[in-house]
């Protein structure tokens, strides 16, 4: 399950905090390599680290004296001697971290922020993890990279692929939004349209993935892929004062995201960094691909694989690899996992977009949407500091907001201006 790059950094002499490869389920080793299957169990890898080798308060100063972006936190990702050399080349990170308080009392809410994670080089939080997936595929030498995407992956995979000077592959659903898939052709990437799902065309790239020396960003080198989210909940941490919020609200797709801020938010803590104790998680989903929603309504950690069915493309993933590890997140931290209506996902995107100014796409309409819920259903307690995730650009997905307003046509006259309906009249003093 692992394919041999031309060439590879072993682990010999490391000083940094990366260890190996563990399996989640069984706890074997392997090699700092691209595999992302336990030839044991079958069960998932993820990257192992010994944060005792690092000191709380050197470690804090290393990251404030840092780069604006993610590799300020190179002590908590996969690489060896720290930043790795892509450093600068389209380095997402240091979103905005909104105070939305007209949000925040338009829902009874005491304090609620919004992580802006739009504000990245392809506008999508998807630039995280494929920062680190790209800069982990030149250090284990690869020349080729691809993906299996719904949409802001493609974008992402190709833009910083450019950068690099790799060439790229992206596999999507062929009826994938027309805008993600401009945004993605015009930085010279191979597109290939799939006539499936995007369960579909991750089958299919994780049978190239046998048969290709390419590095799959979501396949062979999922482990390092997924550990760019972990970089939200440090930033989220940093940017509060280095403090915890009490409650995250994050979309899920296949749940990575979600398990690792989760993850991010336990190093620190591990380390010393943060005080206090992880936040309630909440987990968004649209009603129309939901099977983590389902499996936590229901109580088992079992997520049946359902075809997606809904406007929110880029969360509609049938068959989630980490679901059962979101559900357990959900559980152990008292929070939850639900799922709104594409006619909610077009409401939470206005009201998102009416009470902040932020323009997200439907995955955080899918969000938004989810805080409302809880809101309205005193799920948050009064005293809460929440933290919702946005992961996309409204302007990715058009076509959810097409019907949302109107124009007011009139002719280049007062008197055309002042008989529309509802507009004030003019008084004098």
């Amino acid at each position: 399950m692992s394919f041999k790059a031309k060439r590879h950094k072993g682990t010999g002499g490391n000083q940094m905090p990366i260890e190996a490869l563990r399996c989640k389920e069984c706890g074997t080793e392997y090699d700092l390599d691209a595999r992302y299957v336990c030839e044991q169990c079958f069960g998932p890898l993820e990257v192992a680290y010994d944060f005792t080798r690092l000191d709380a308060a050197e470690t804090r100063r290393r990251i404030q004296a840092g780069s604006a972006g993610i590799w300020r936190y190179a002590d908590f990702l996969p690489f060896d001697g720290g930043p790795p050399a892509t450093r600068g080349s389209l380095e997402p990170g240091l979103t905005p971290l909104v105070r939305a308080d007209r949000l925040a009392e338009r829902l009874g809410v005491r304090e609620v922020w919004v992580k802006n994670d739009a504000a990245n080089p392809t506008h999508s939080f998807k630039d995280r993890v494929v920062a680190v997936a790209l800069a982990k595929a030149r250090e284990l030498g690869f020349e080729t990279v691809a993906c299996a995407s719904t949409g802001n992956l493609a974008n992402s995979v190709a833009a910083h692929a450019a950068a690099l000077g790799l060439e790229s592959y992206v596999f999507v659903p062929a009826d994938l939004e027309e805008q993600k898939l401009l945004a993605t052709g015009v930085y010279g990437t191979r597109l290939v349209g799939v006539n499936g799902s995007y369960d579909d065309v991750n089958r299919l790239c994780t049978q190239l993935c046998e048969t290709r020396p390419w590095a799959f960003v979501n396949v062979n080198l999922r482990p390092y892929y997924a550990e760019g989210s972990k970089t939200l909940a440090y930033e989220i941490a940093e940017q509060l004062g280095w403090q915890l919020p009490d409650r995250v609200v994050c979309p899920i797709a296949s749940g990575s995201l979600f398990t690792k801020i989760g993850r991010g938010f336990g190093e620190w803590l591990e380390l010393g960094l943060l005080d206090g104790e992880l936040p309630a998680f909440n987990g968004a989903q649209a009603a129309g691909c939901s099977p983590v929603a389902e499996a936590f309504a229901e109580g088992r950690n079992v997520c049946r694989p359902q075809r997606p069915d809904t406007i929110a493309k880029s969360l509609a993933i049938g068959d989630p690899a980490d679901g059962p590890y979101a559900v357990e997140l959900a559980q152990k931290t008292g929070g939850s996992v639900e799922s709104v209506t594409d006619d909610e996902i077009r409401a939470g995107i206005r009201l998102l977009a009416e009470t902040t100014g932020i323009f997200t796409e439907t995955a955080g309409g899918v969000t938004t949407a989810v805080l409302a819920k809880l809101a309205g259903a005193g799920a948050i307690d009064s005293d809460e500091r929440v933290v919702v995730v946005i992961t996309g650009e409204g302007l990715k997905t058009l076509d959810a907001v097409r019907e949302g307003h109107s124009v007011e046509e009139i002719e280049p006259t007062l008197a055309s201006f002042e008989a529309i309906e509802g507009v004030p009249e003019i008084t004098t003093v």
